[in-house]
């Protein structure tokens, strides 16, 4: 089929890249912007606009917050299927309270877990979450969408699609095929290391979209490897291979109860009534025990196990801010008397590889250089794929328009809306953020409506004004949804300004960077989209003005595809 084992991997790059690209071209971009989720949630709900606040008292803040929570209608109506019986109005059987937070956090998340009586599978739990103000324990309102880290977030690695998972069996399986792209890639460009170093923008098109291309991924190739290597390794366990909960279920509870007995922390309530010491004190003993050891004592996460049962116990896990591994150093207290249960030991060098990949991924780590390292790879990711988008449609679409096909028009559309629709939509739901009223009922899930009807809009006005690729000439919609991308980041800024009274001035005089962040980001985004829409302007007047393909053209570009086929890398 192939005459060289180069071409072979020219082939299965080409096509699996074109194929799949679609979806890596959002795992990319929205897992860029999820390195700031943090910051962009604070500039999507004003309330929260106060600085980061360290885990808060449990006894003043917390057990308050807790002892209100409960599911809410939505979650009790979807569980009356699994139960026997009527639900009760009130859930009264606690099976878990926990609190978590960040360094760049400025709220506290909650999460319950309740019992269902009469439920039809044993050990059968319903879930409440609210987000709490950490200095005085006032609950936030729930229908405010965080932005970044409840949107941005979870399009990284599942699309939002969460019917039987199946976004993220998507990214999943794309990632999978992106690690056997990277490693074609690599076959296809014999001198790797030279193209480290080139780039000829005043090139023809297609050379210099071609030289972006190779530039962008040889520069992040590790990155991209990594990350799509550790986002597998990360949901295998949980989504791609769930054994302990499937197939080997009966064994994952018999490891599950010998565990109990190995650490002392109970797996199953007593069914004997049980009190609370103060959970403050056994804080204060793990931070001691944490600074006695050298560690840096914040509580990130603090979890009450089978709360009111003599069972329970509690645990309080170390942020670990201070080094890449995404360690938990969690120390265990009893819950009725604050008695020291268990110090979790030292991981084993599994245990620690696994910890670096996780950490590494997931950066919860305190370093600002690293994460915009983080940024740039990712947008490298999204630059490298938009350009091979470009460079497929460029390299075909005169053939195409010579034989009368429309597959270049095609790609071409979707690859407008895969690239500038994708950045539209985002700066459409931020707009719409700031727009929409703010008592207004399910809130957060109009933002969500406003990204998918601008990103629906971008795809028809991207295959409407695809006409001219059909005749072998370049696409207005690029530059027309680029010129929108810069009006709509300027528009952002403004109505942030307006609608909140932080403008940039403010935020900037304040110090208060994770609003001015987003801001100059966004003037950022403006100002480069402006250039390149202003180029592609000009690009678009040096193209001749007749209709019809040049014969010489339609030669000159089976010539390069030729060559392609023969150098897949420097055609």
């Amino acid at each position: 089929m192939f005459a060289t084992f180069r071409q072979a991997m020219a082939w299965l790059h080409t096509w699996f890249g074109l194929v799949l690209g679609f979806v890596l071209m959002a795992a990319f971009f929205f897992g860029a912007l999820s390195v700031f989720d943090r910051e962009f949630d604070r500039w999507a709900i004003p309330a929260t606009r106060i600085e980061p606040q360290p885990m808060p008292s449990y006894e003043a803040v917390l057990r308050p917050a807790f002892e209100r929570m409960q599911p809410t209608p939505e979650a009790i109506d979807a569980m009356r299927p699994r139960a026997n019986g009527a639900l009760p109005e009130r859930f009264d059987t606690i099976a878990y309270w926990s609190a978590y937070t960040t360094h760049r956090d400025p709220v506290v998340a909650l999460f319950a877990g309740f019992e269902v009586p009469n439920a039809r599978h044993p050990g059968e739990q319903i879930h409440a979450e609210a987000t709490v103000d950490p200095r005085d324990g006032h609950v936030l309102p729930d229908d405010r969408l965080k932005v970044g880290s409840g949107f941005f977030y979870p399009m990284h690695y599942g699309l939002t699609l969460d019917w039987k998972n199946l976004g993220i069996w998507i990214v999943g399986f794309s990632a999978l095929v992106m690690l056997a792209a990277l490693v074609s890639g690599v076959v296809m460009h014999r001198k790797i290391f030279r193209e480290f170093f080139t780039f000829r923008p005043g090139k023809q098109r297609l050379r210099s979209v071609l030289d972006l291309h190779n530039l962008t991924g040889v520069v992040a190739l590790p990155f991209h490897f990594f990350f799509a290597l550790t986002g597998l390794l990360i949901f295998a366990a949980t989504y791609y291979f769930p054994l302990g909960h499937t197939q080997l279920h009966e064994l994952h509870d018999r490891a599950a109860a010998l565990k109990a007995q190995q650490t002392g922390l109970p797996h199953e309530r007593a069914g004997v009534p049980g009190g609370l010491a103060n959970v403050d004190a056994m804080v204060a003993d793990a931070r001691a025990r944490w600074e006695a050891a050298g560690k840096a004592g914040d509580v990130g996460f603090l979890v009450l196990m089978h709360v009111g049962d003599a069972n329970g116990y509690v645990s309080v896990y170390r942020a670990g801010t201070d080094r890449i591994a995404l360690v938990g150093d969690g120390i265990h207290f009893k819950a009725a008397t604050g008695e020291l249960i268990r110090v979790d030991p030292p991981p084993t060098a599994v245990g620690r590889v696994a910890e670096f990949l996780t950490g590494l991924h997931l950066q919860h780590f305190r370093h600002w250089l690293l994460r915009w390292l983080y940024v740039f790879g990712g947008l490298a990711g999204a630059v490298c794929i938009a350009t091979g988008f470009v460079f497929f449609v460029e390299k075909r679409k005169r053939q195409h328009a010579a034989r009368g096909v429309q597959g270049a028009r095609v790609v071409d559309a979707l690859a407008v809306t895969t690239v500038t629709g994708m950045v539209v939509a985002t700066l459409g739901i931020l707009i719409a953020n700031r727009l929409l009223p703010v008592d207004l009922p399910a809130r957060g899930d109009w933002e969500q409506r406003a990204f998918w009807l601008t990103w629906a809009l971008a795809l028809l006005h991207a295959g409407w004004r695809s006409a001219p690729v059909a005749k072998g000439f370049p696409n207005p919609a690029w530059r027309e949804q680029t010129w929108a991308i810069a009006a709509l980041a300027v528009a952002a800024v403004m109505l942030n300004g307006l609608t909140t009274g932080d403008h940039l001035l403010r935020t900037l005089a304040d110090g208060y960077w994770p609003v001015a962040g987003v801001d100059l980001a966004l003037l950022a985004v403006a100002a480069i989209a402006g250039f390149t829409a202003r180029w592609l302007g000009q690009r678009a007047r040096a193209v001749p003005a007749e209709q019809g393909v040049p014969r010489a053209a339609v030669q000159r570009a089976a010539r390069l595809s030729g060559a392609a086929a023969r150098d897949p890398g420097h055609a």
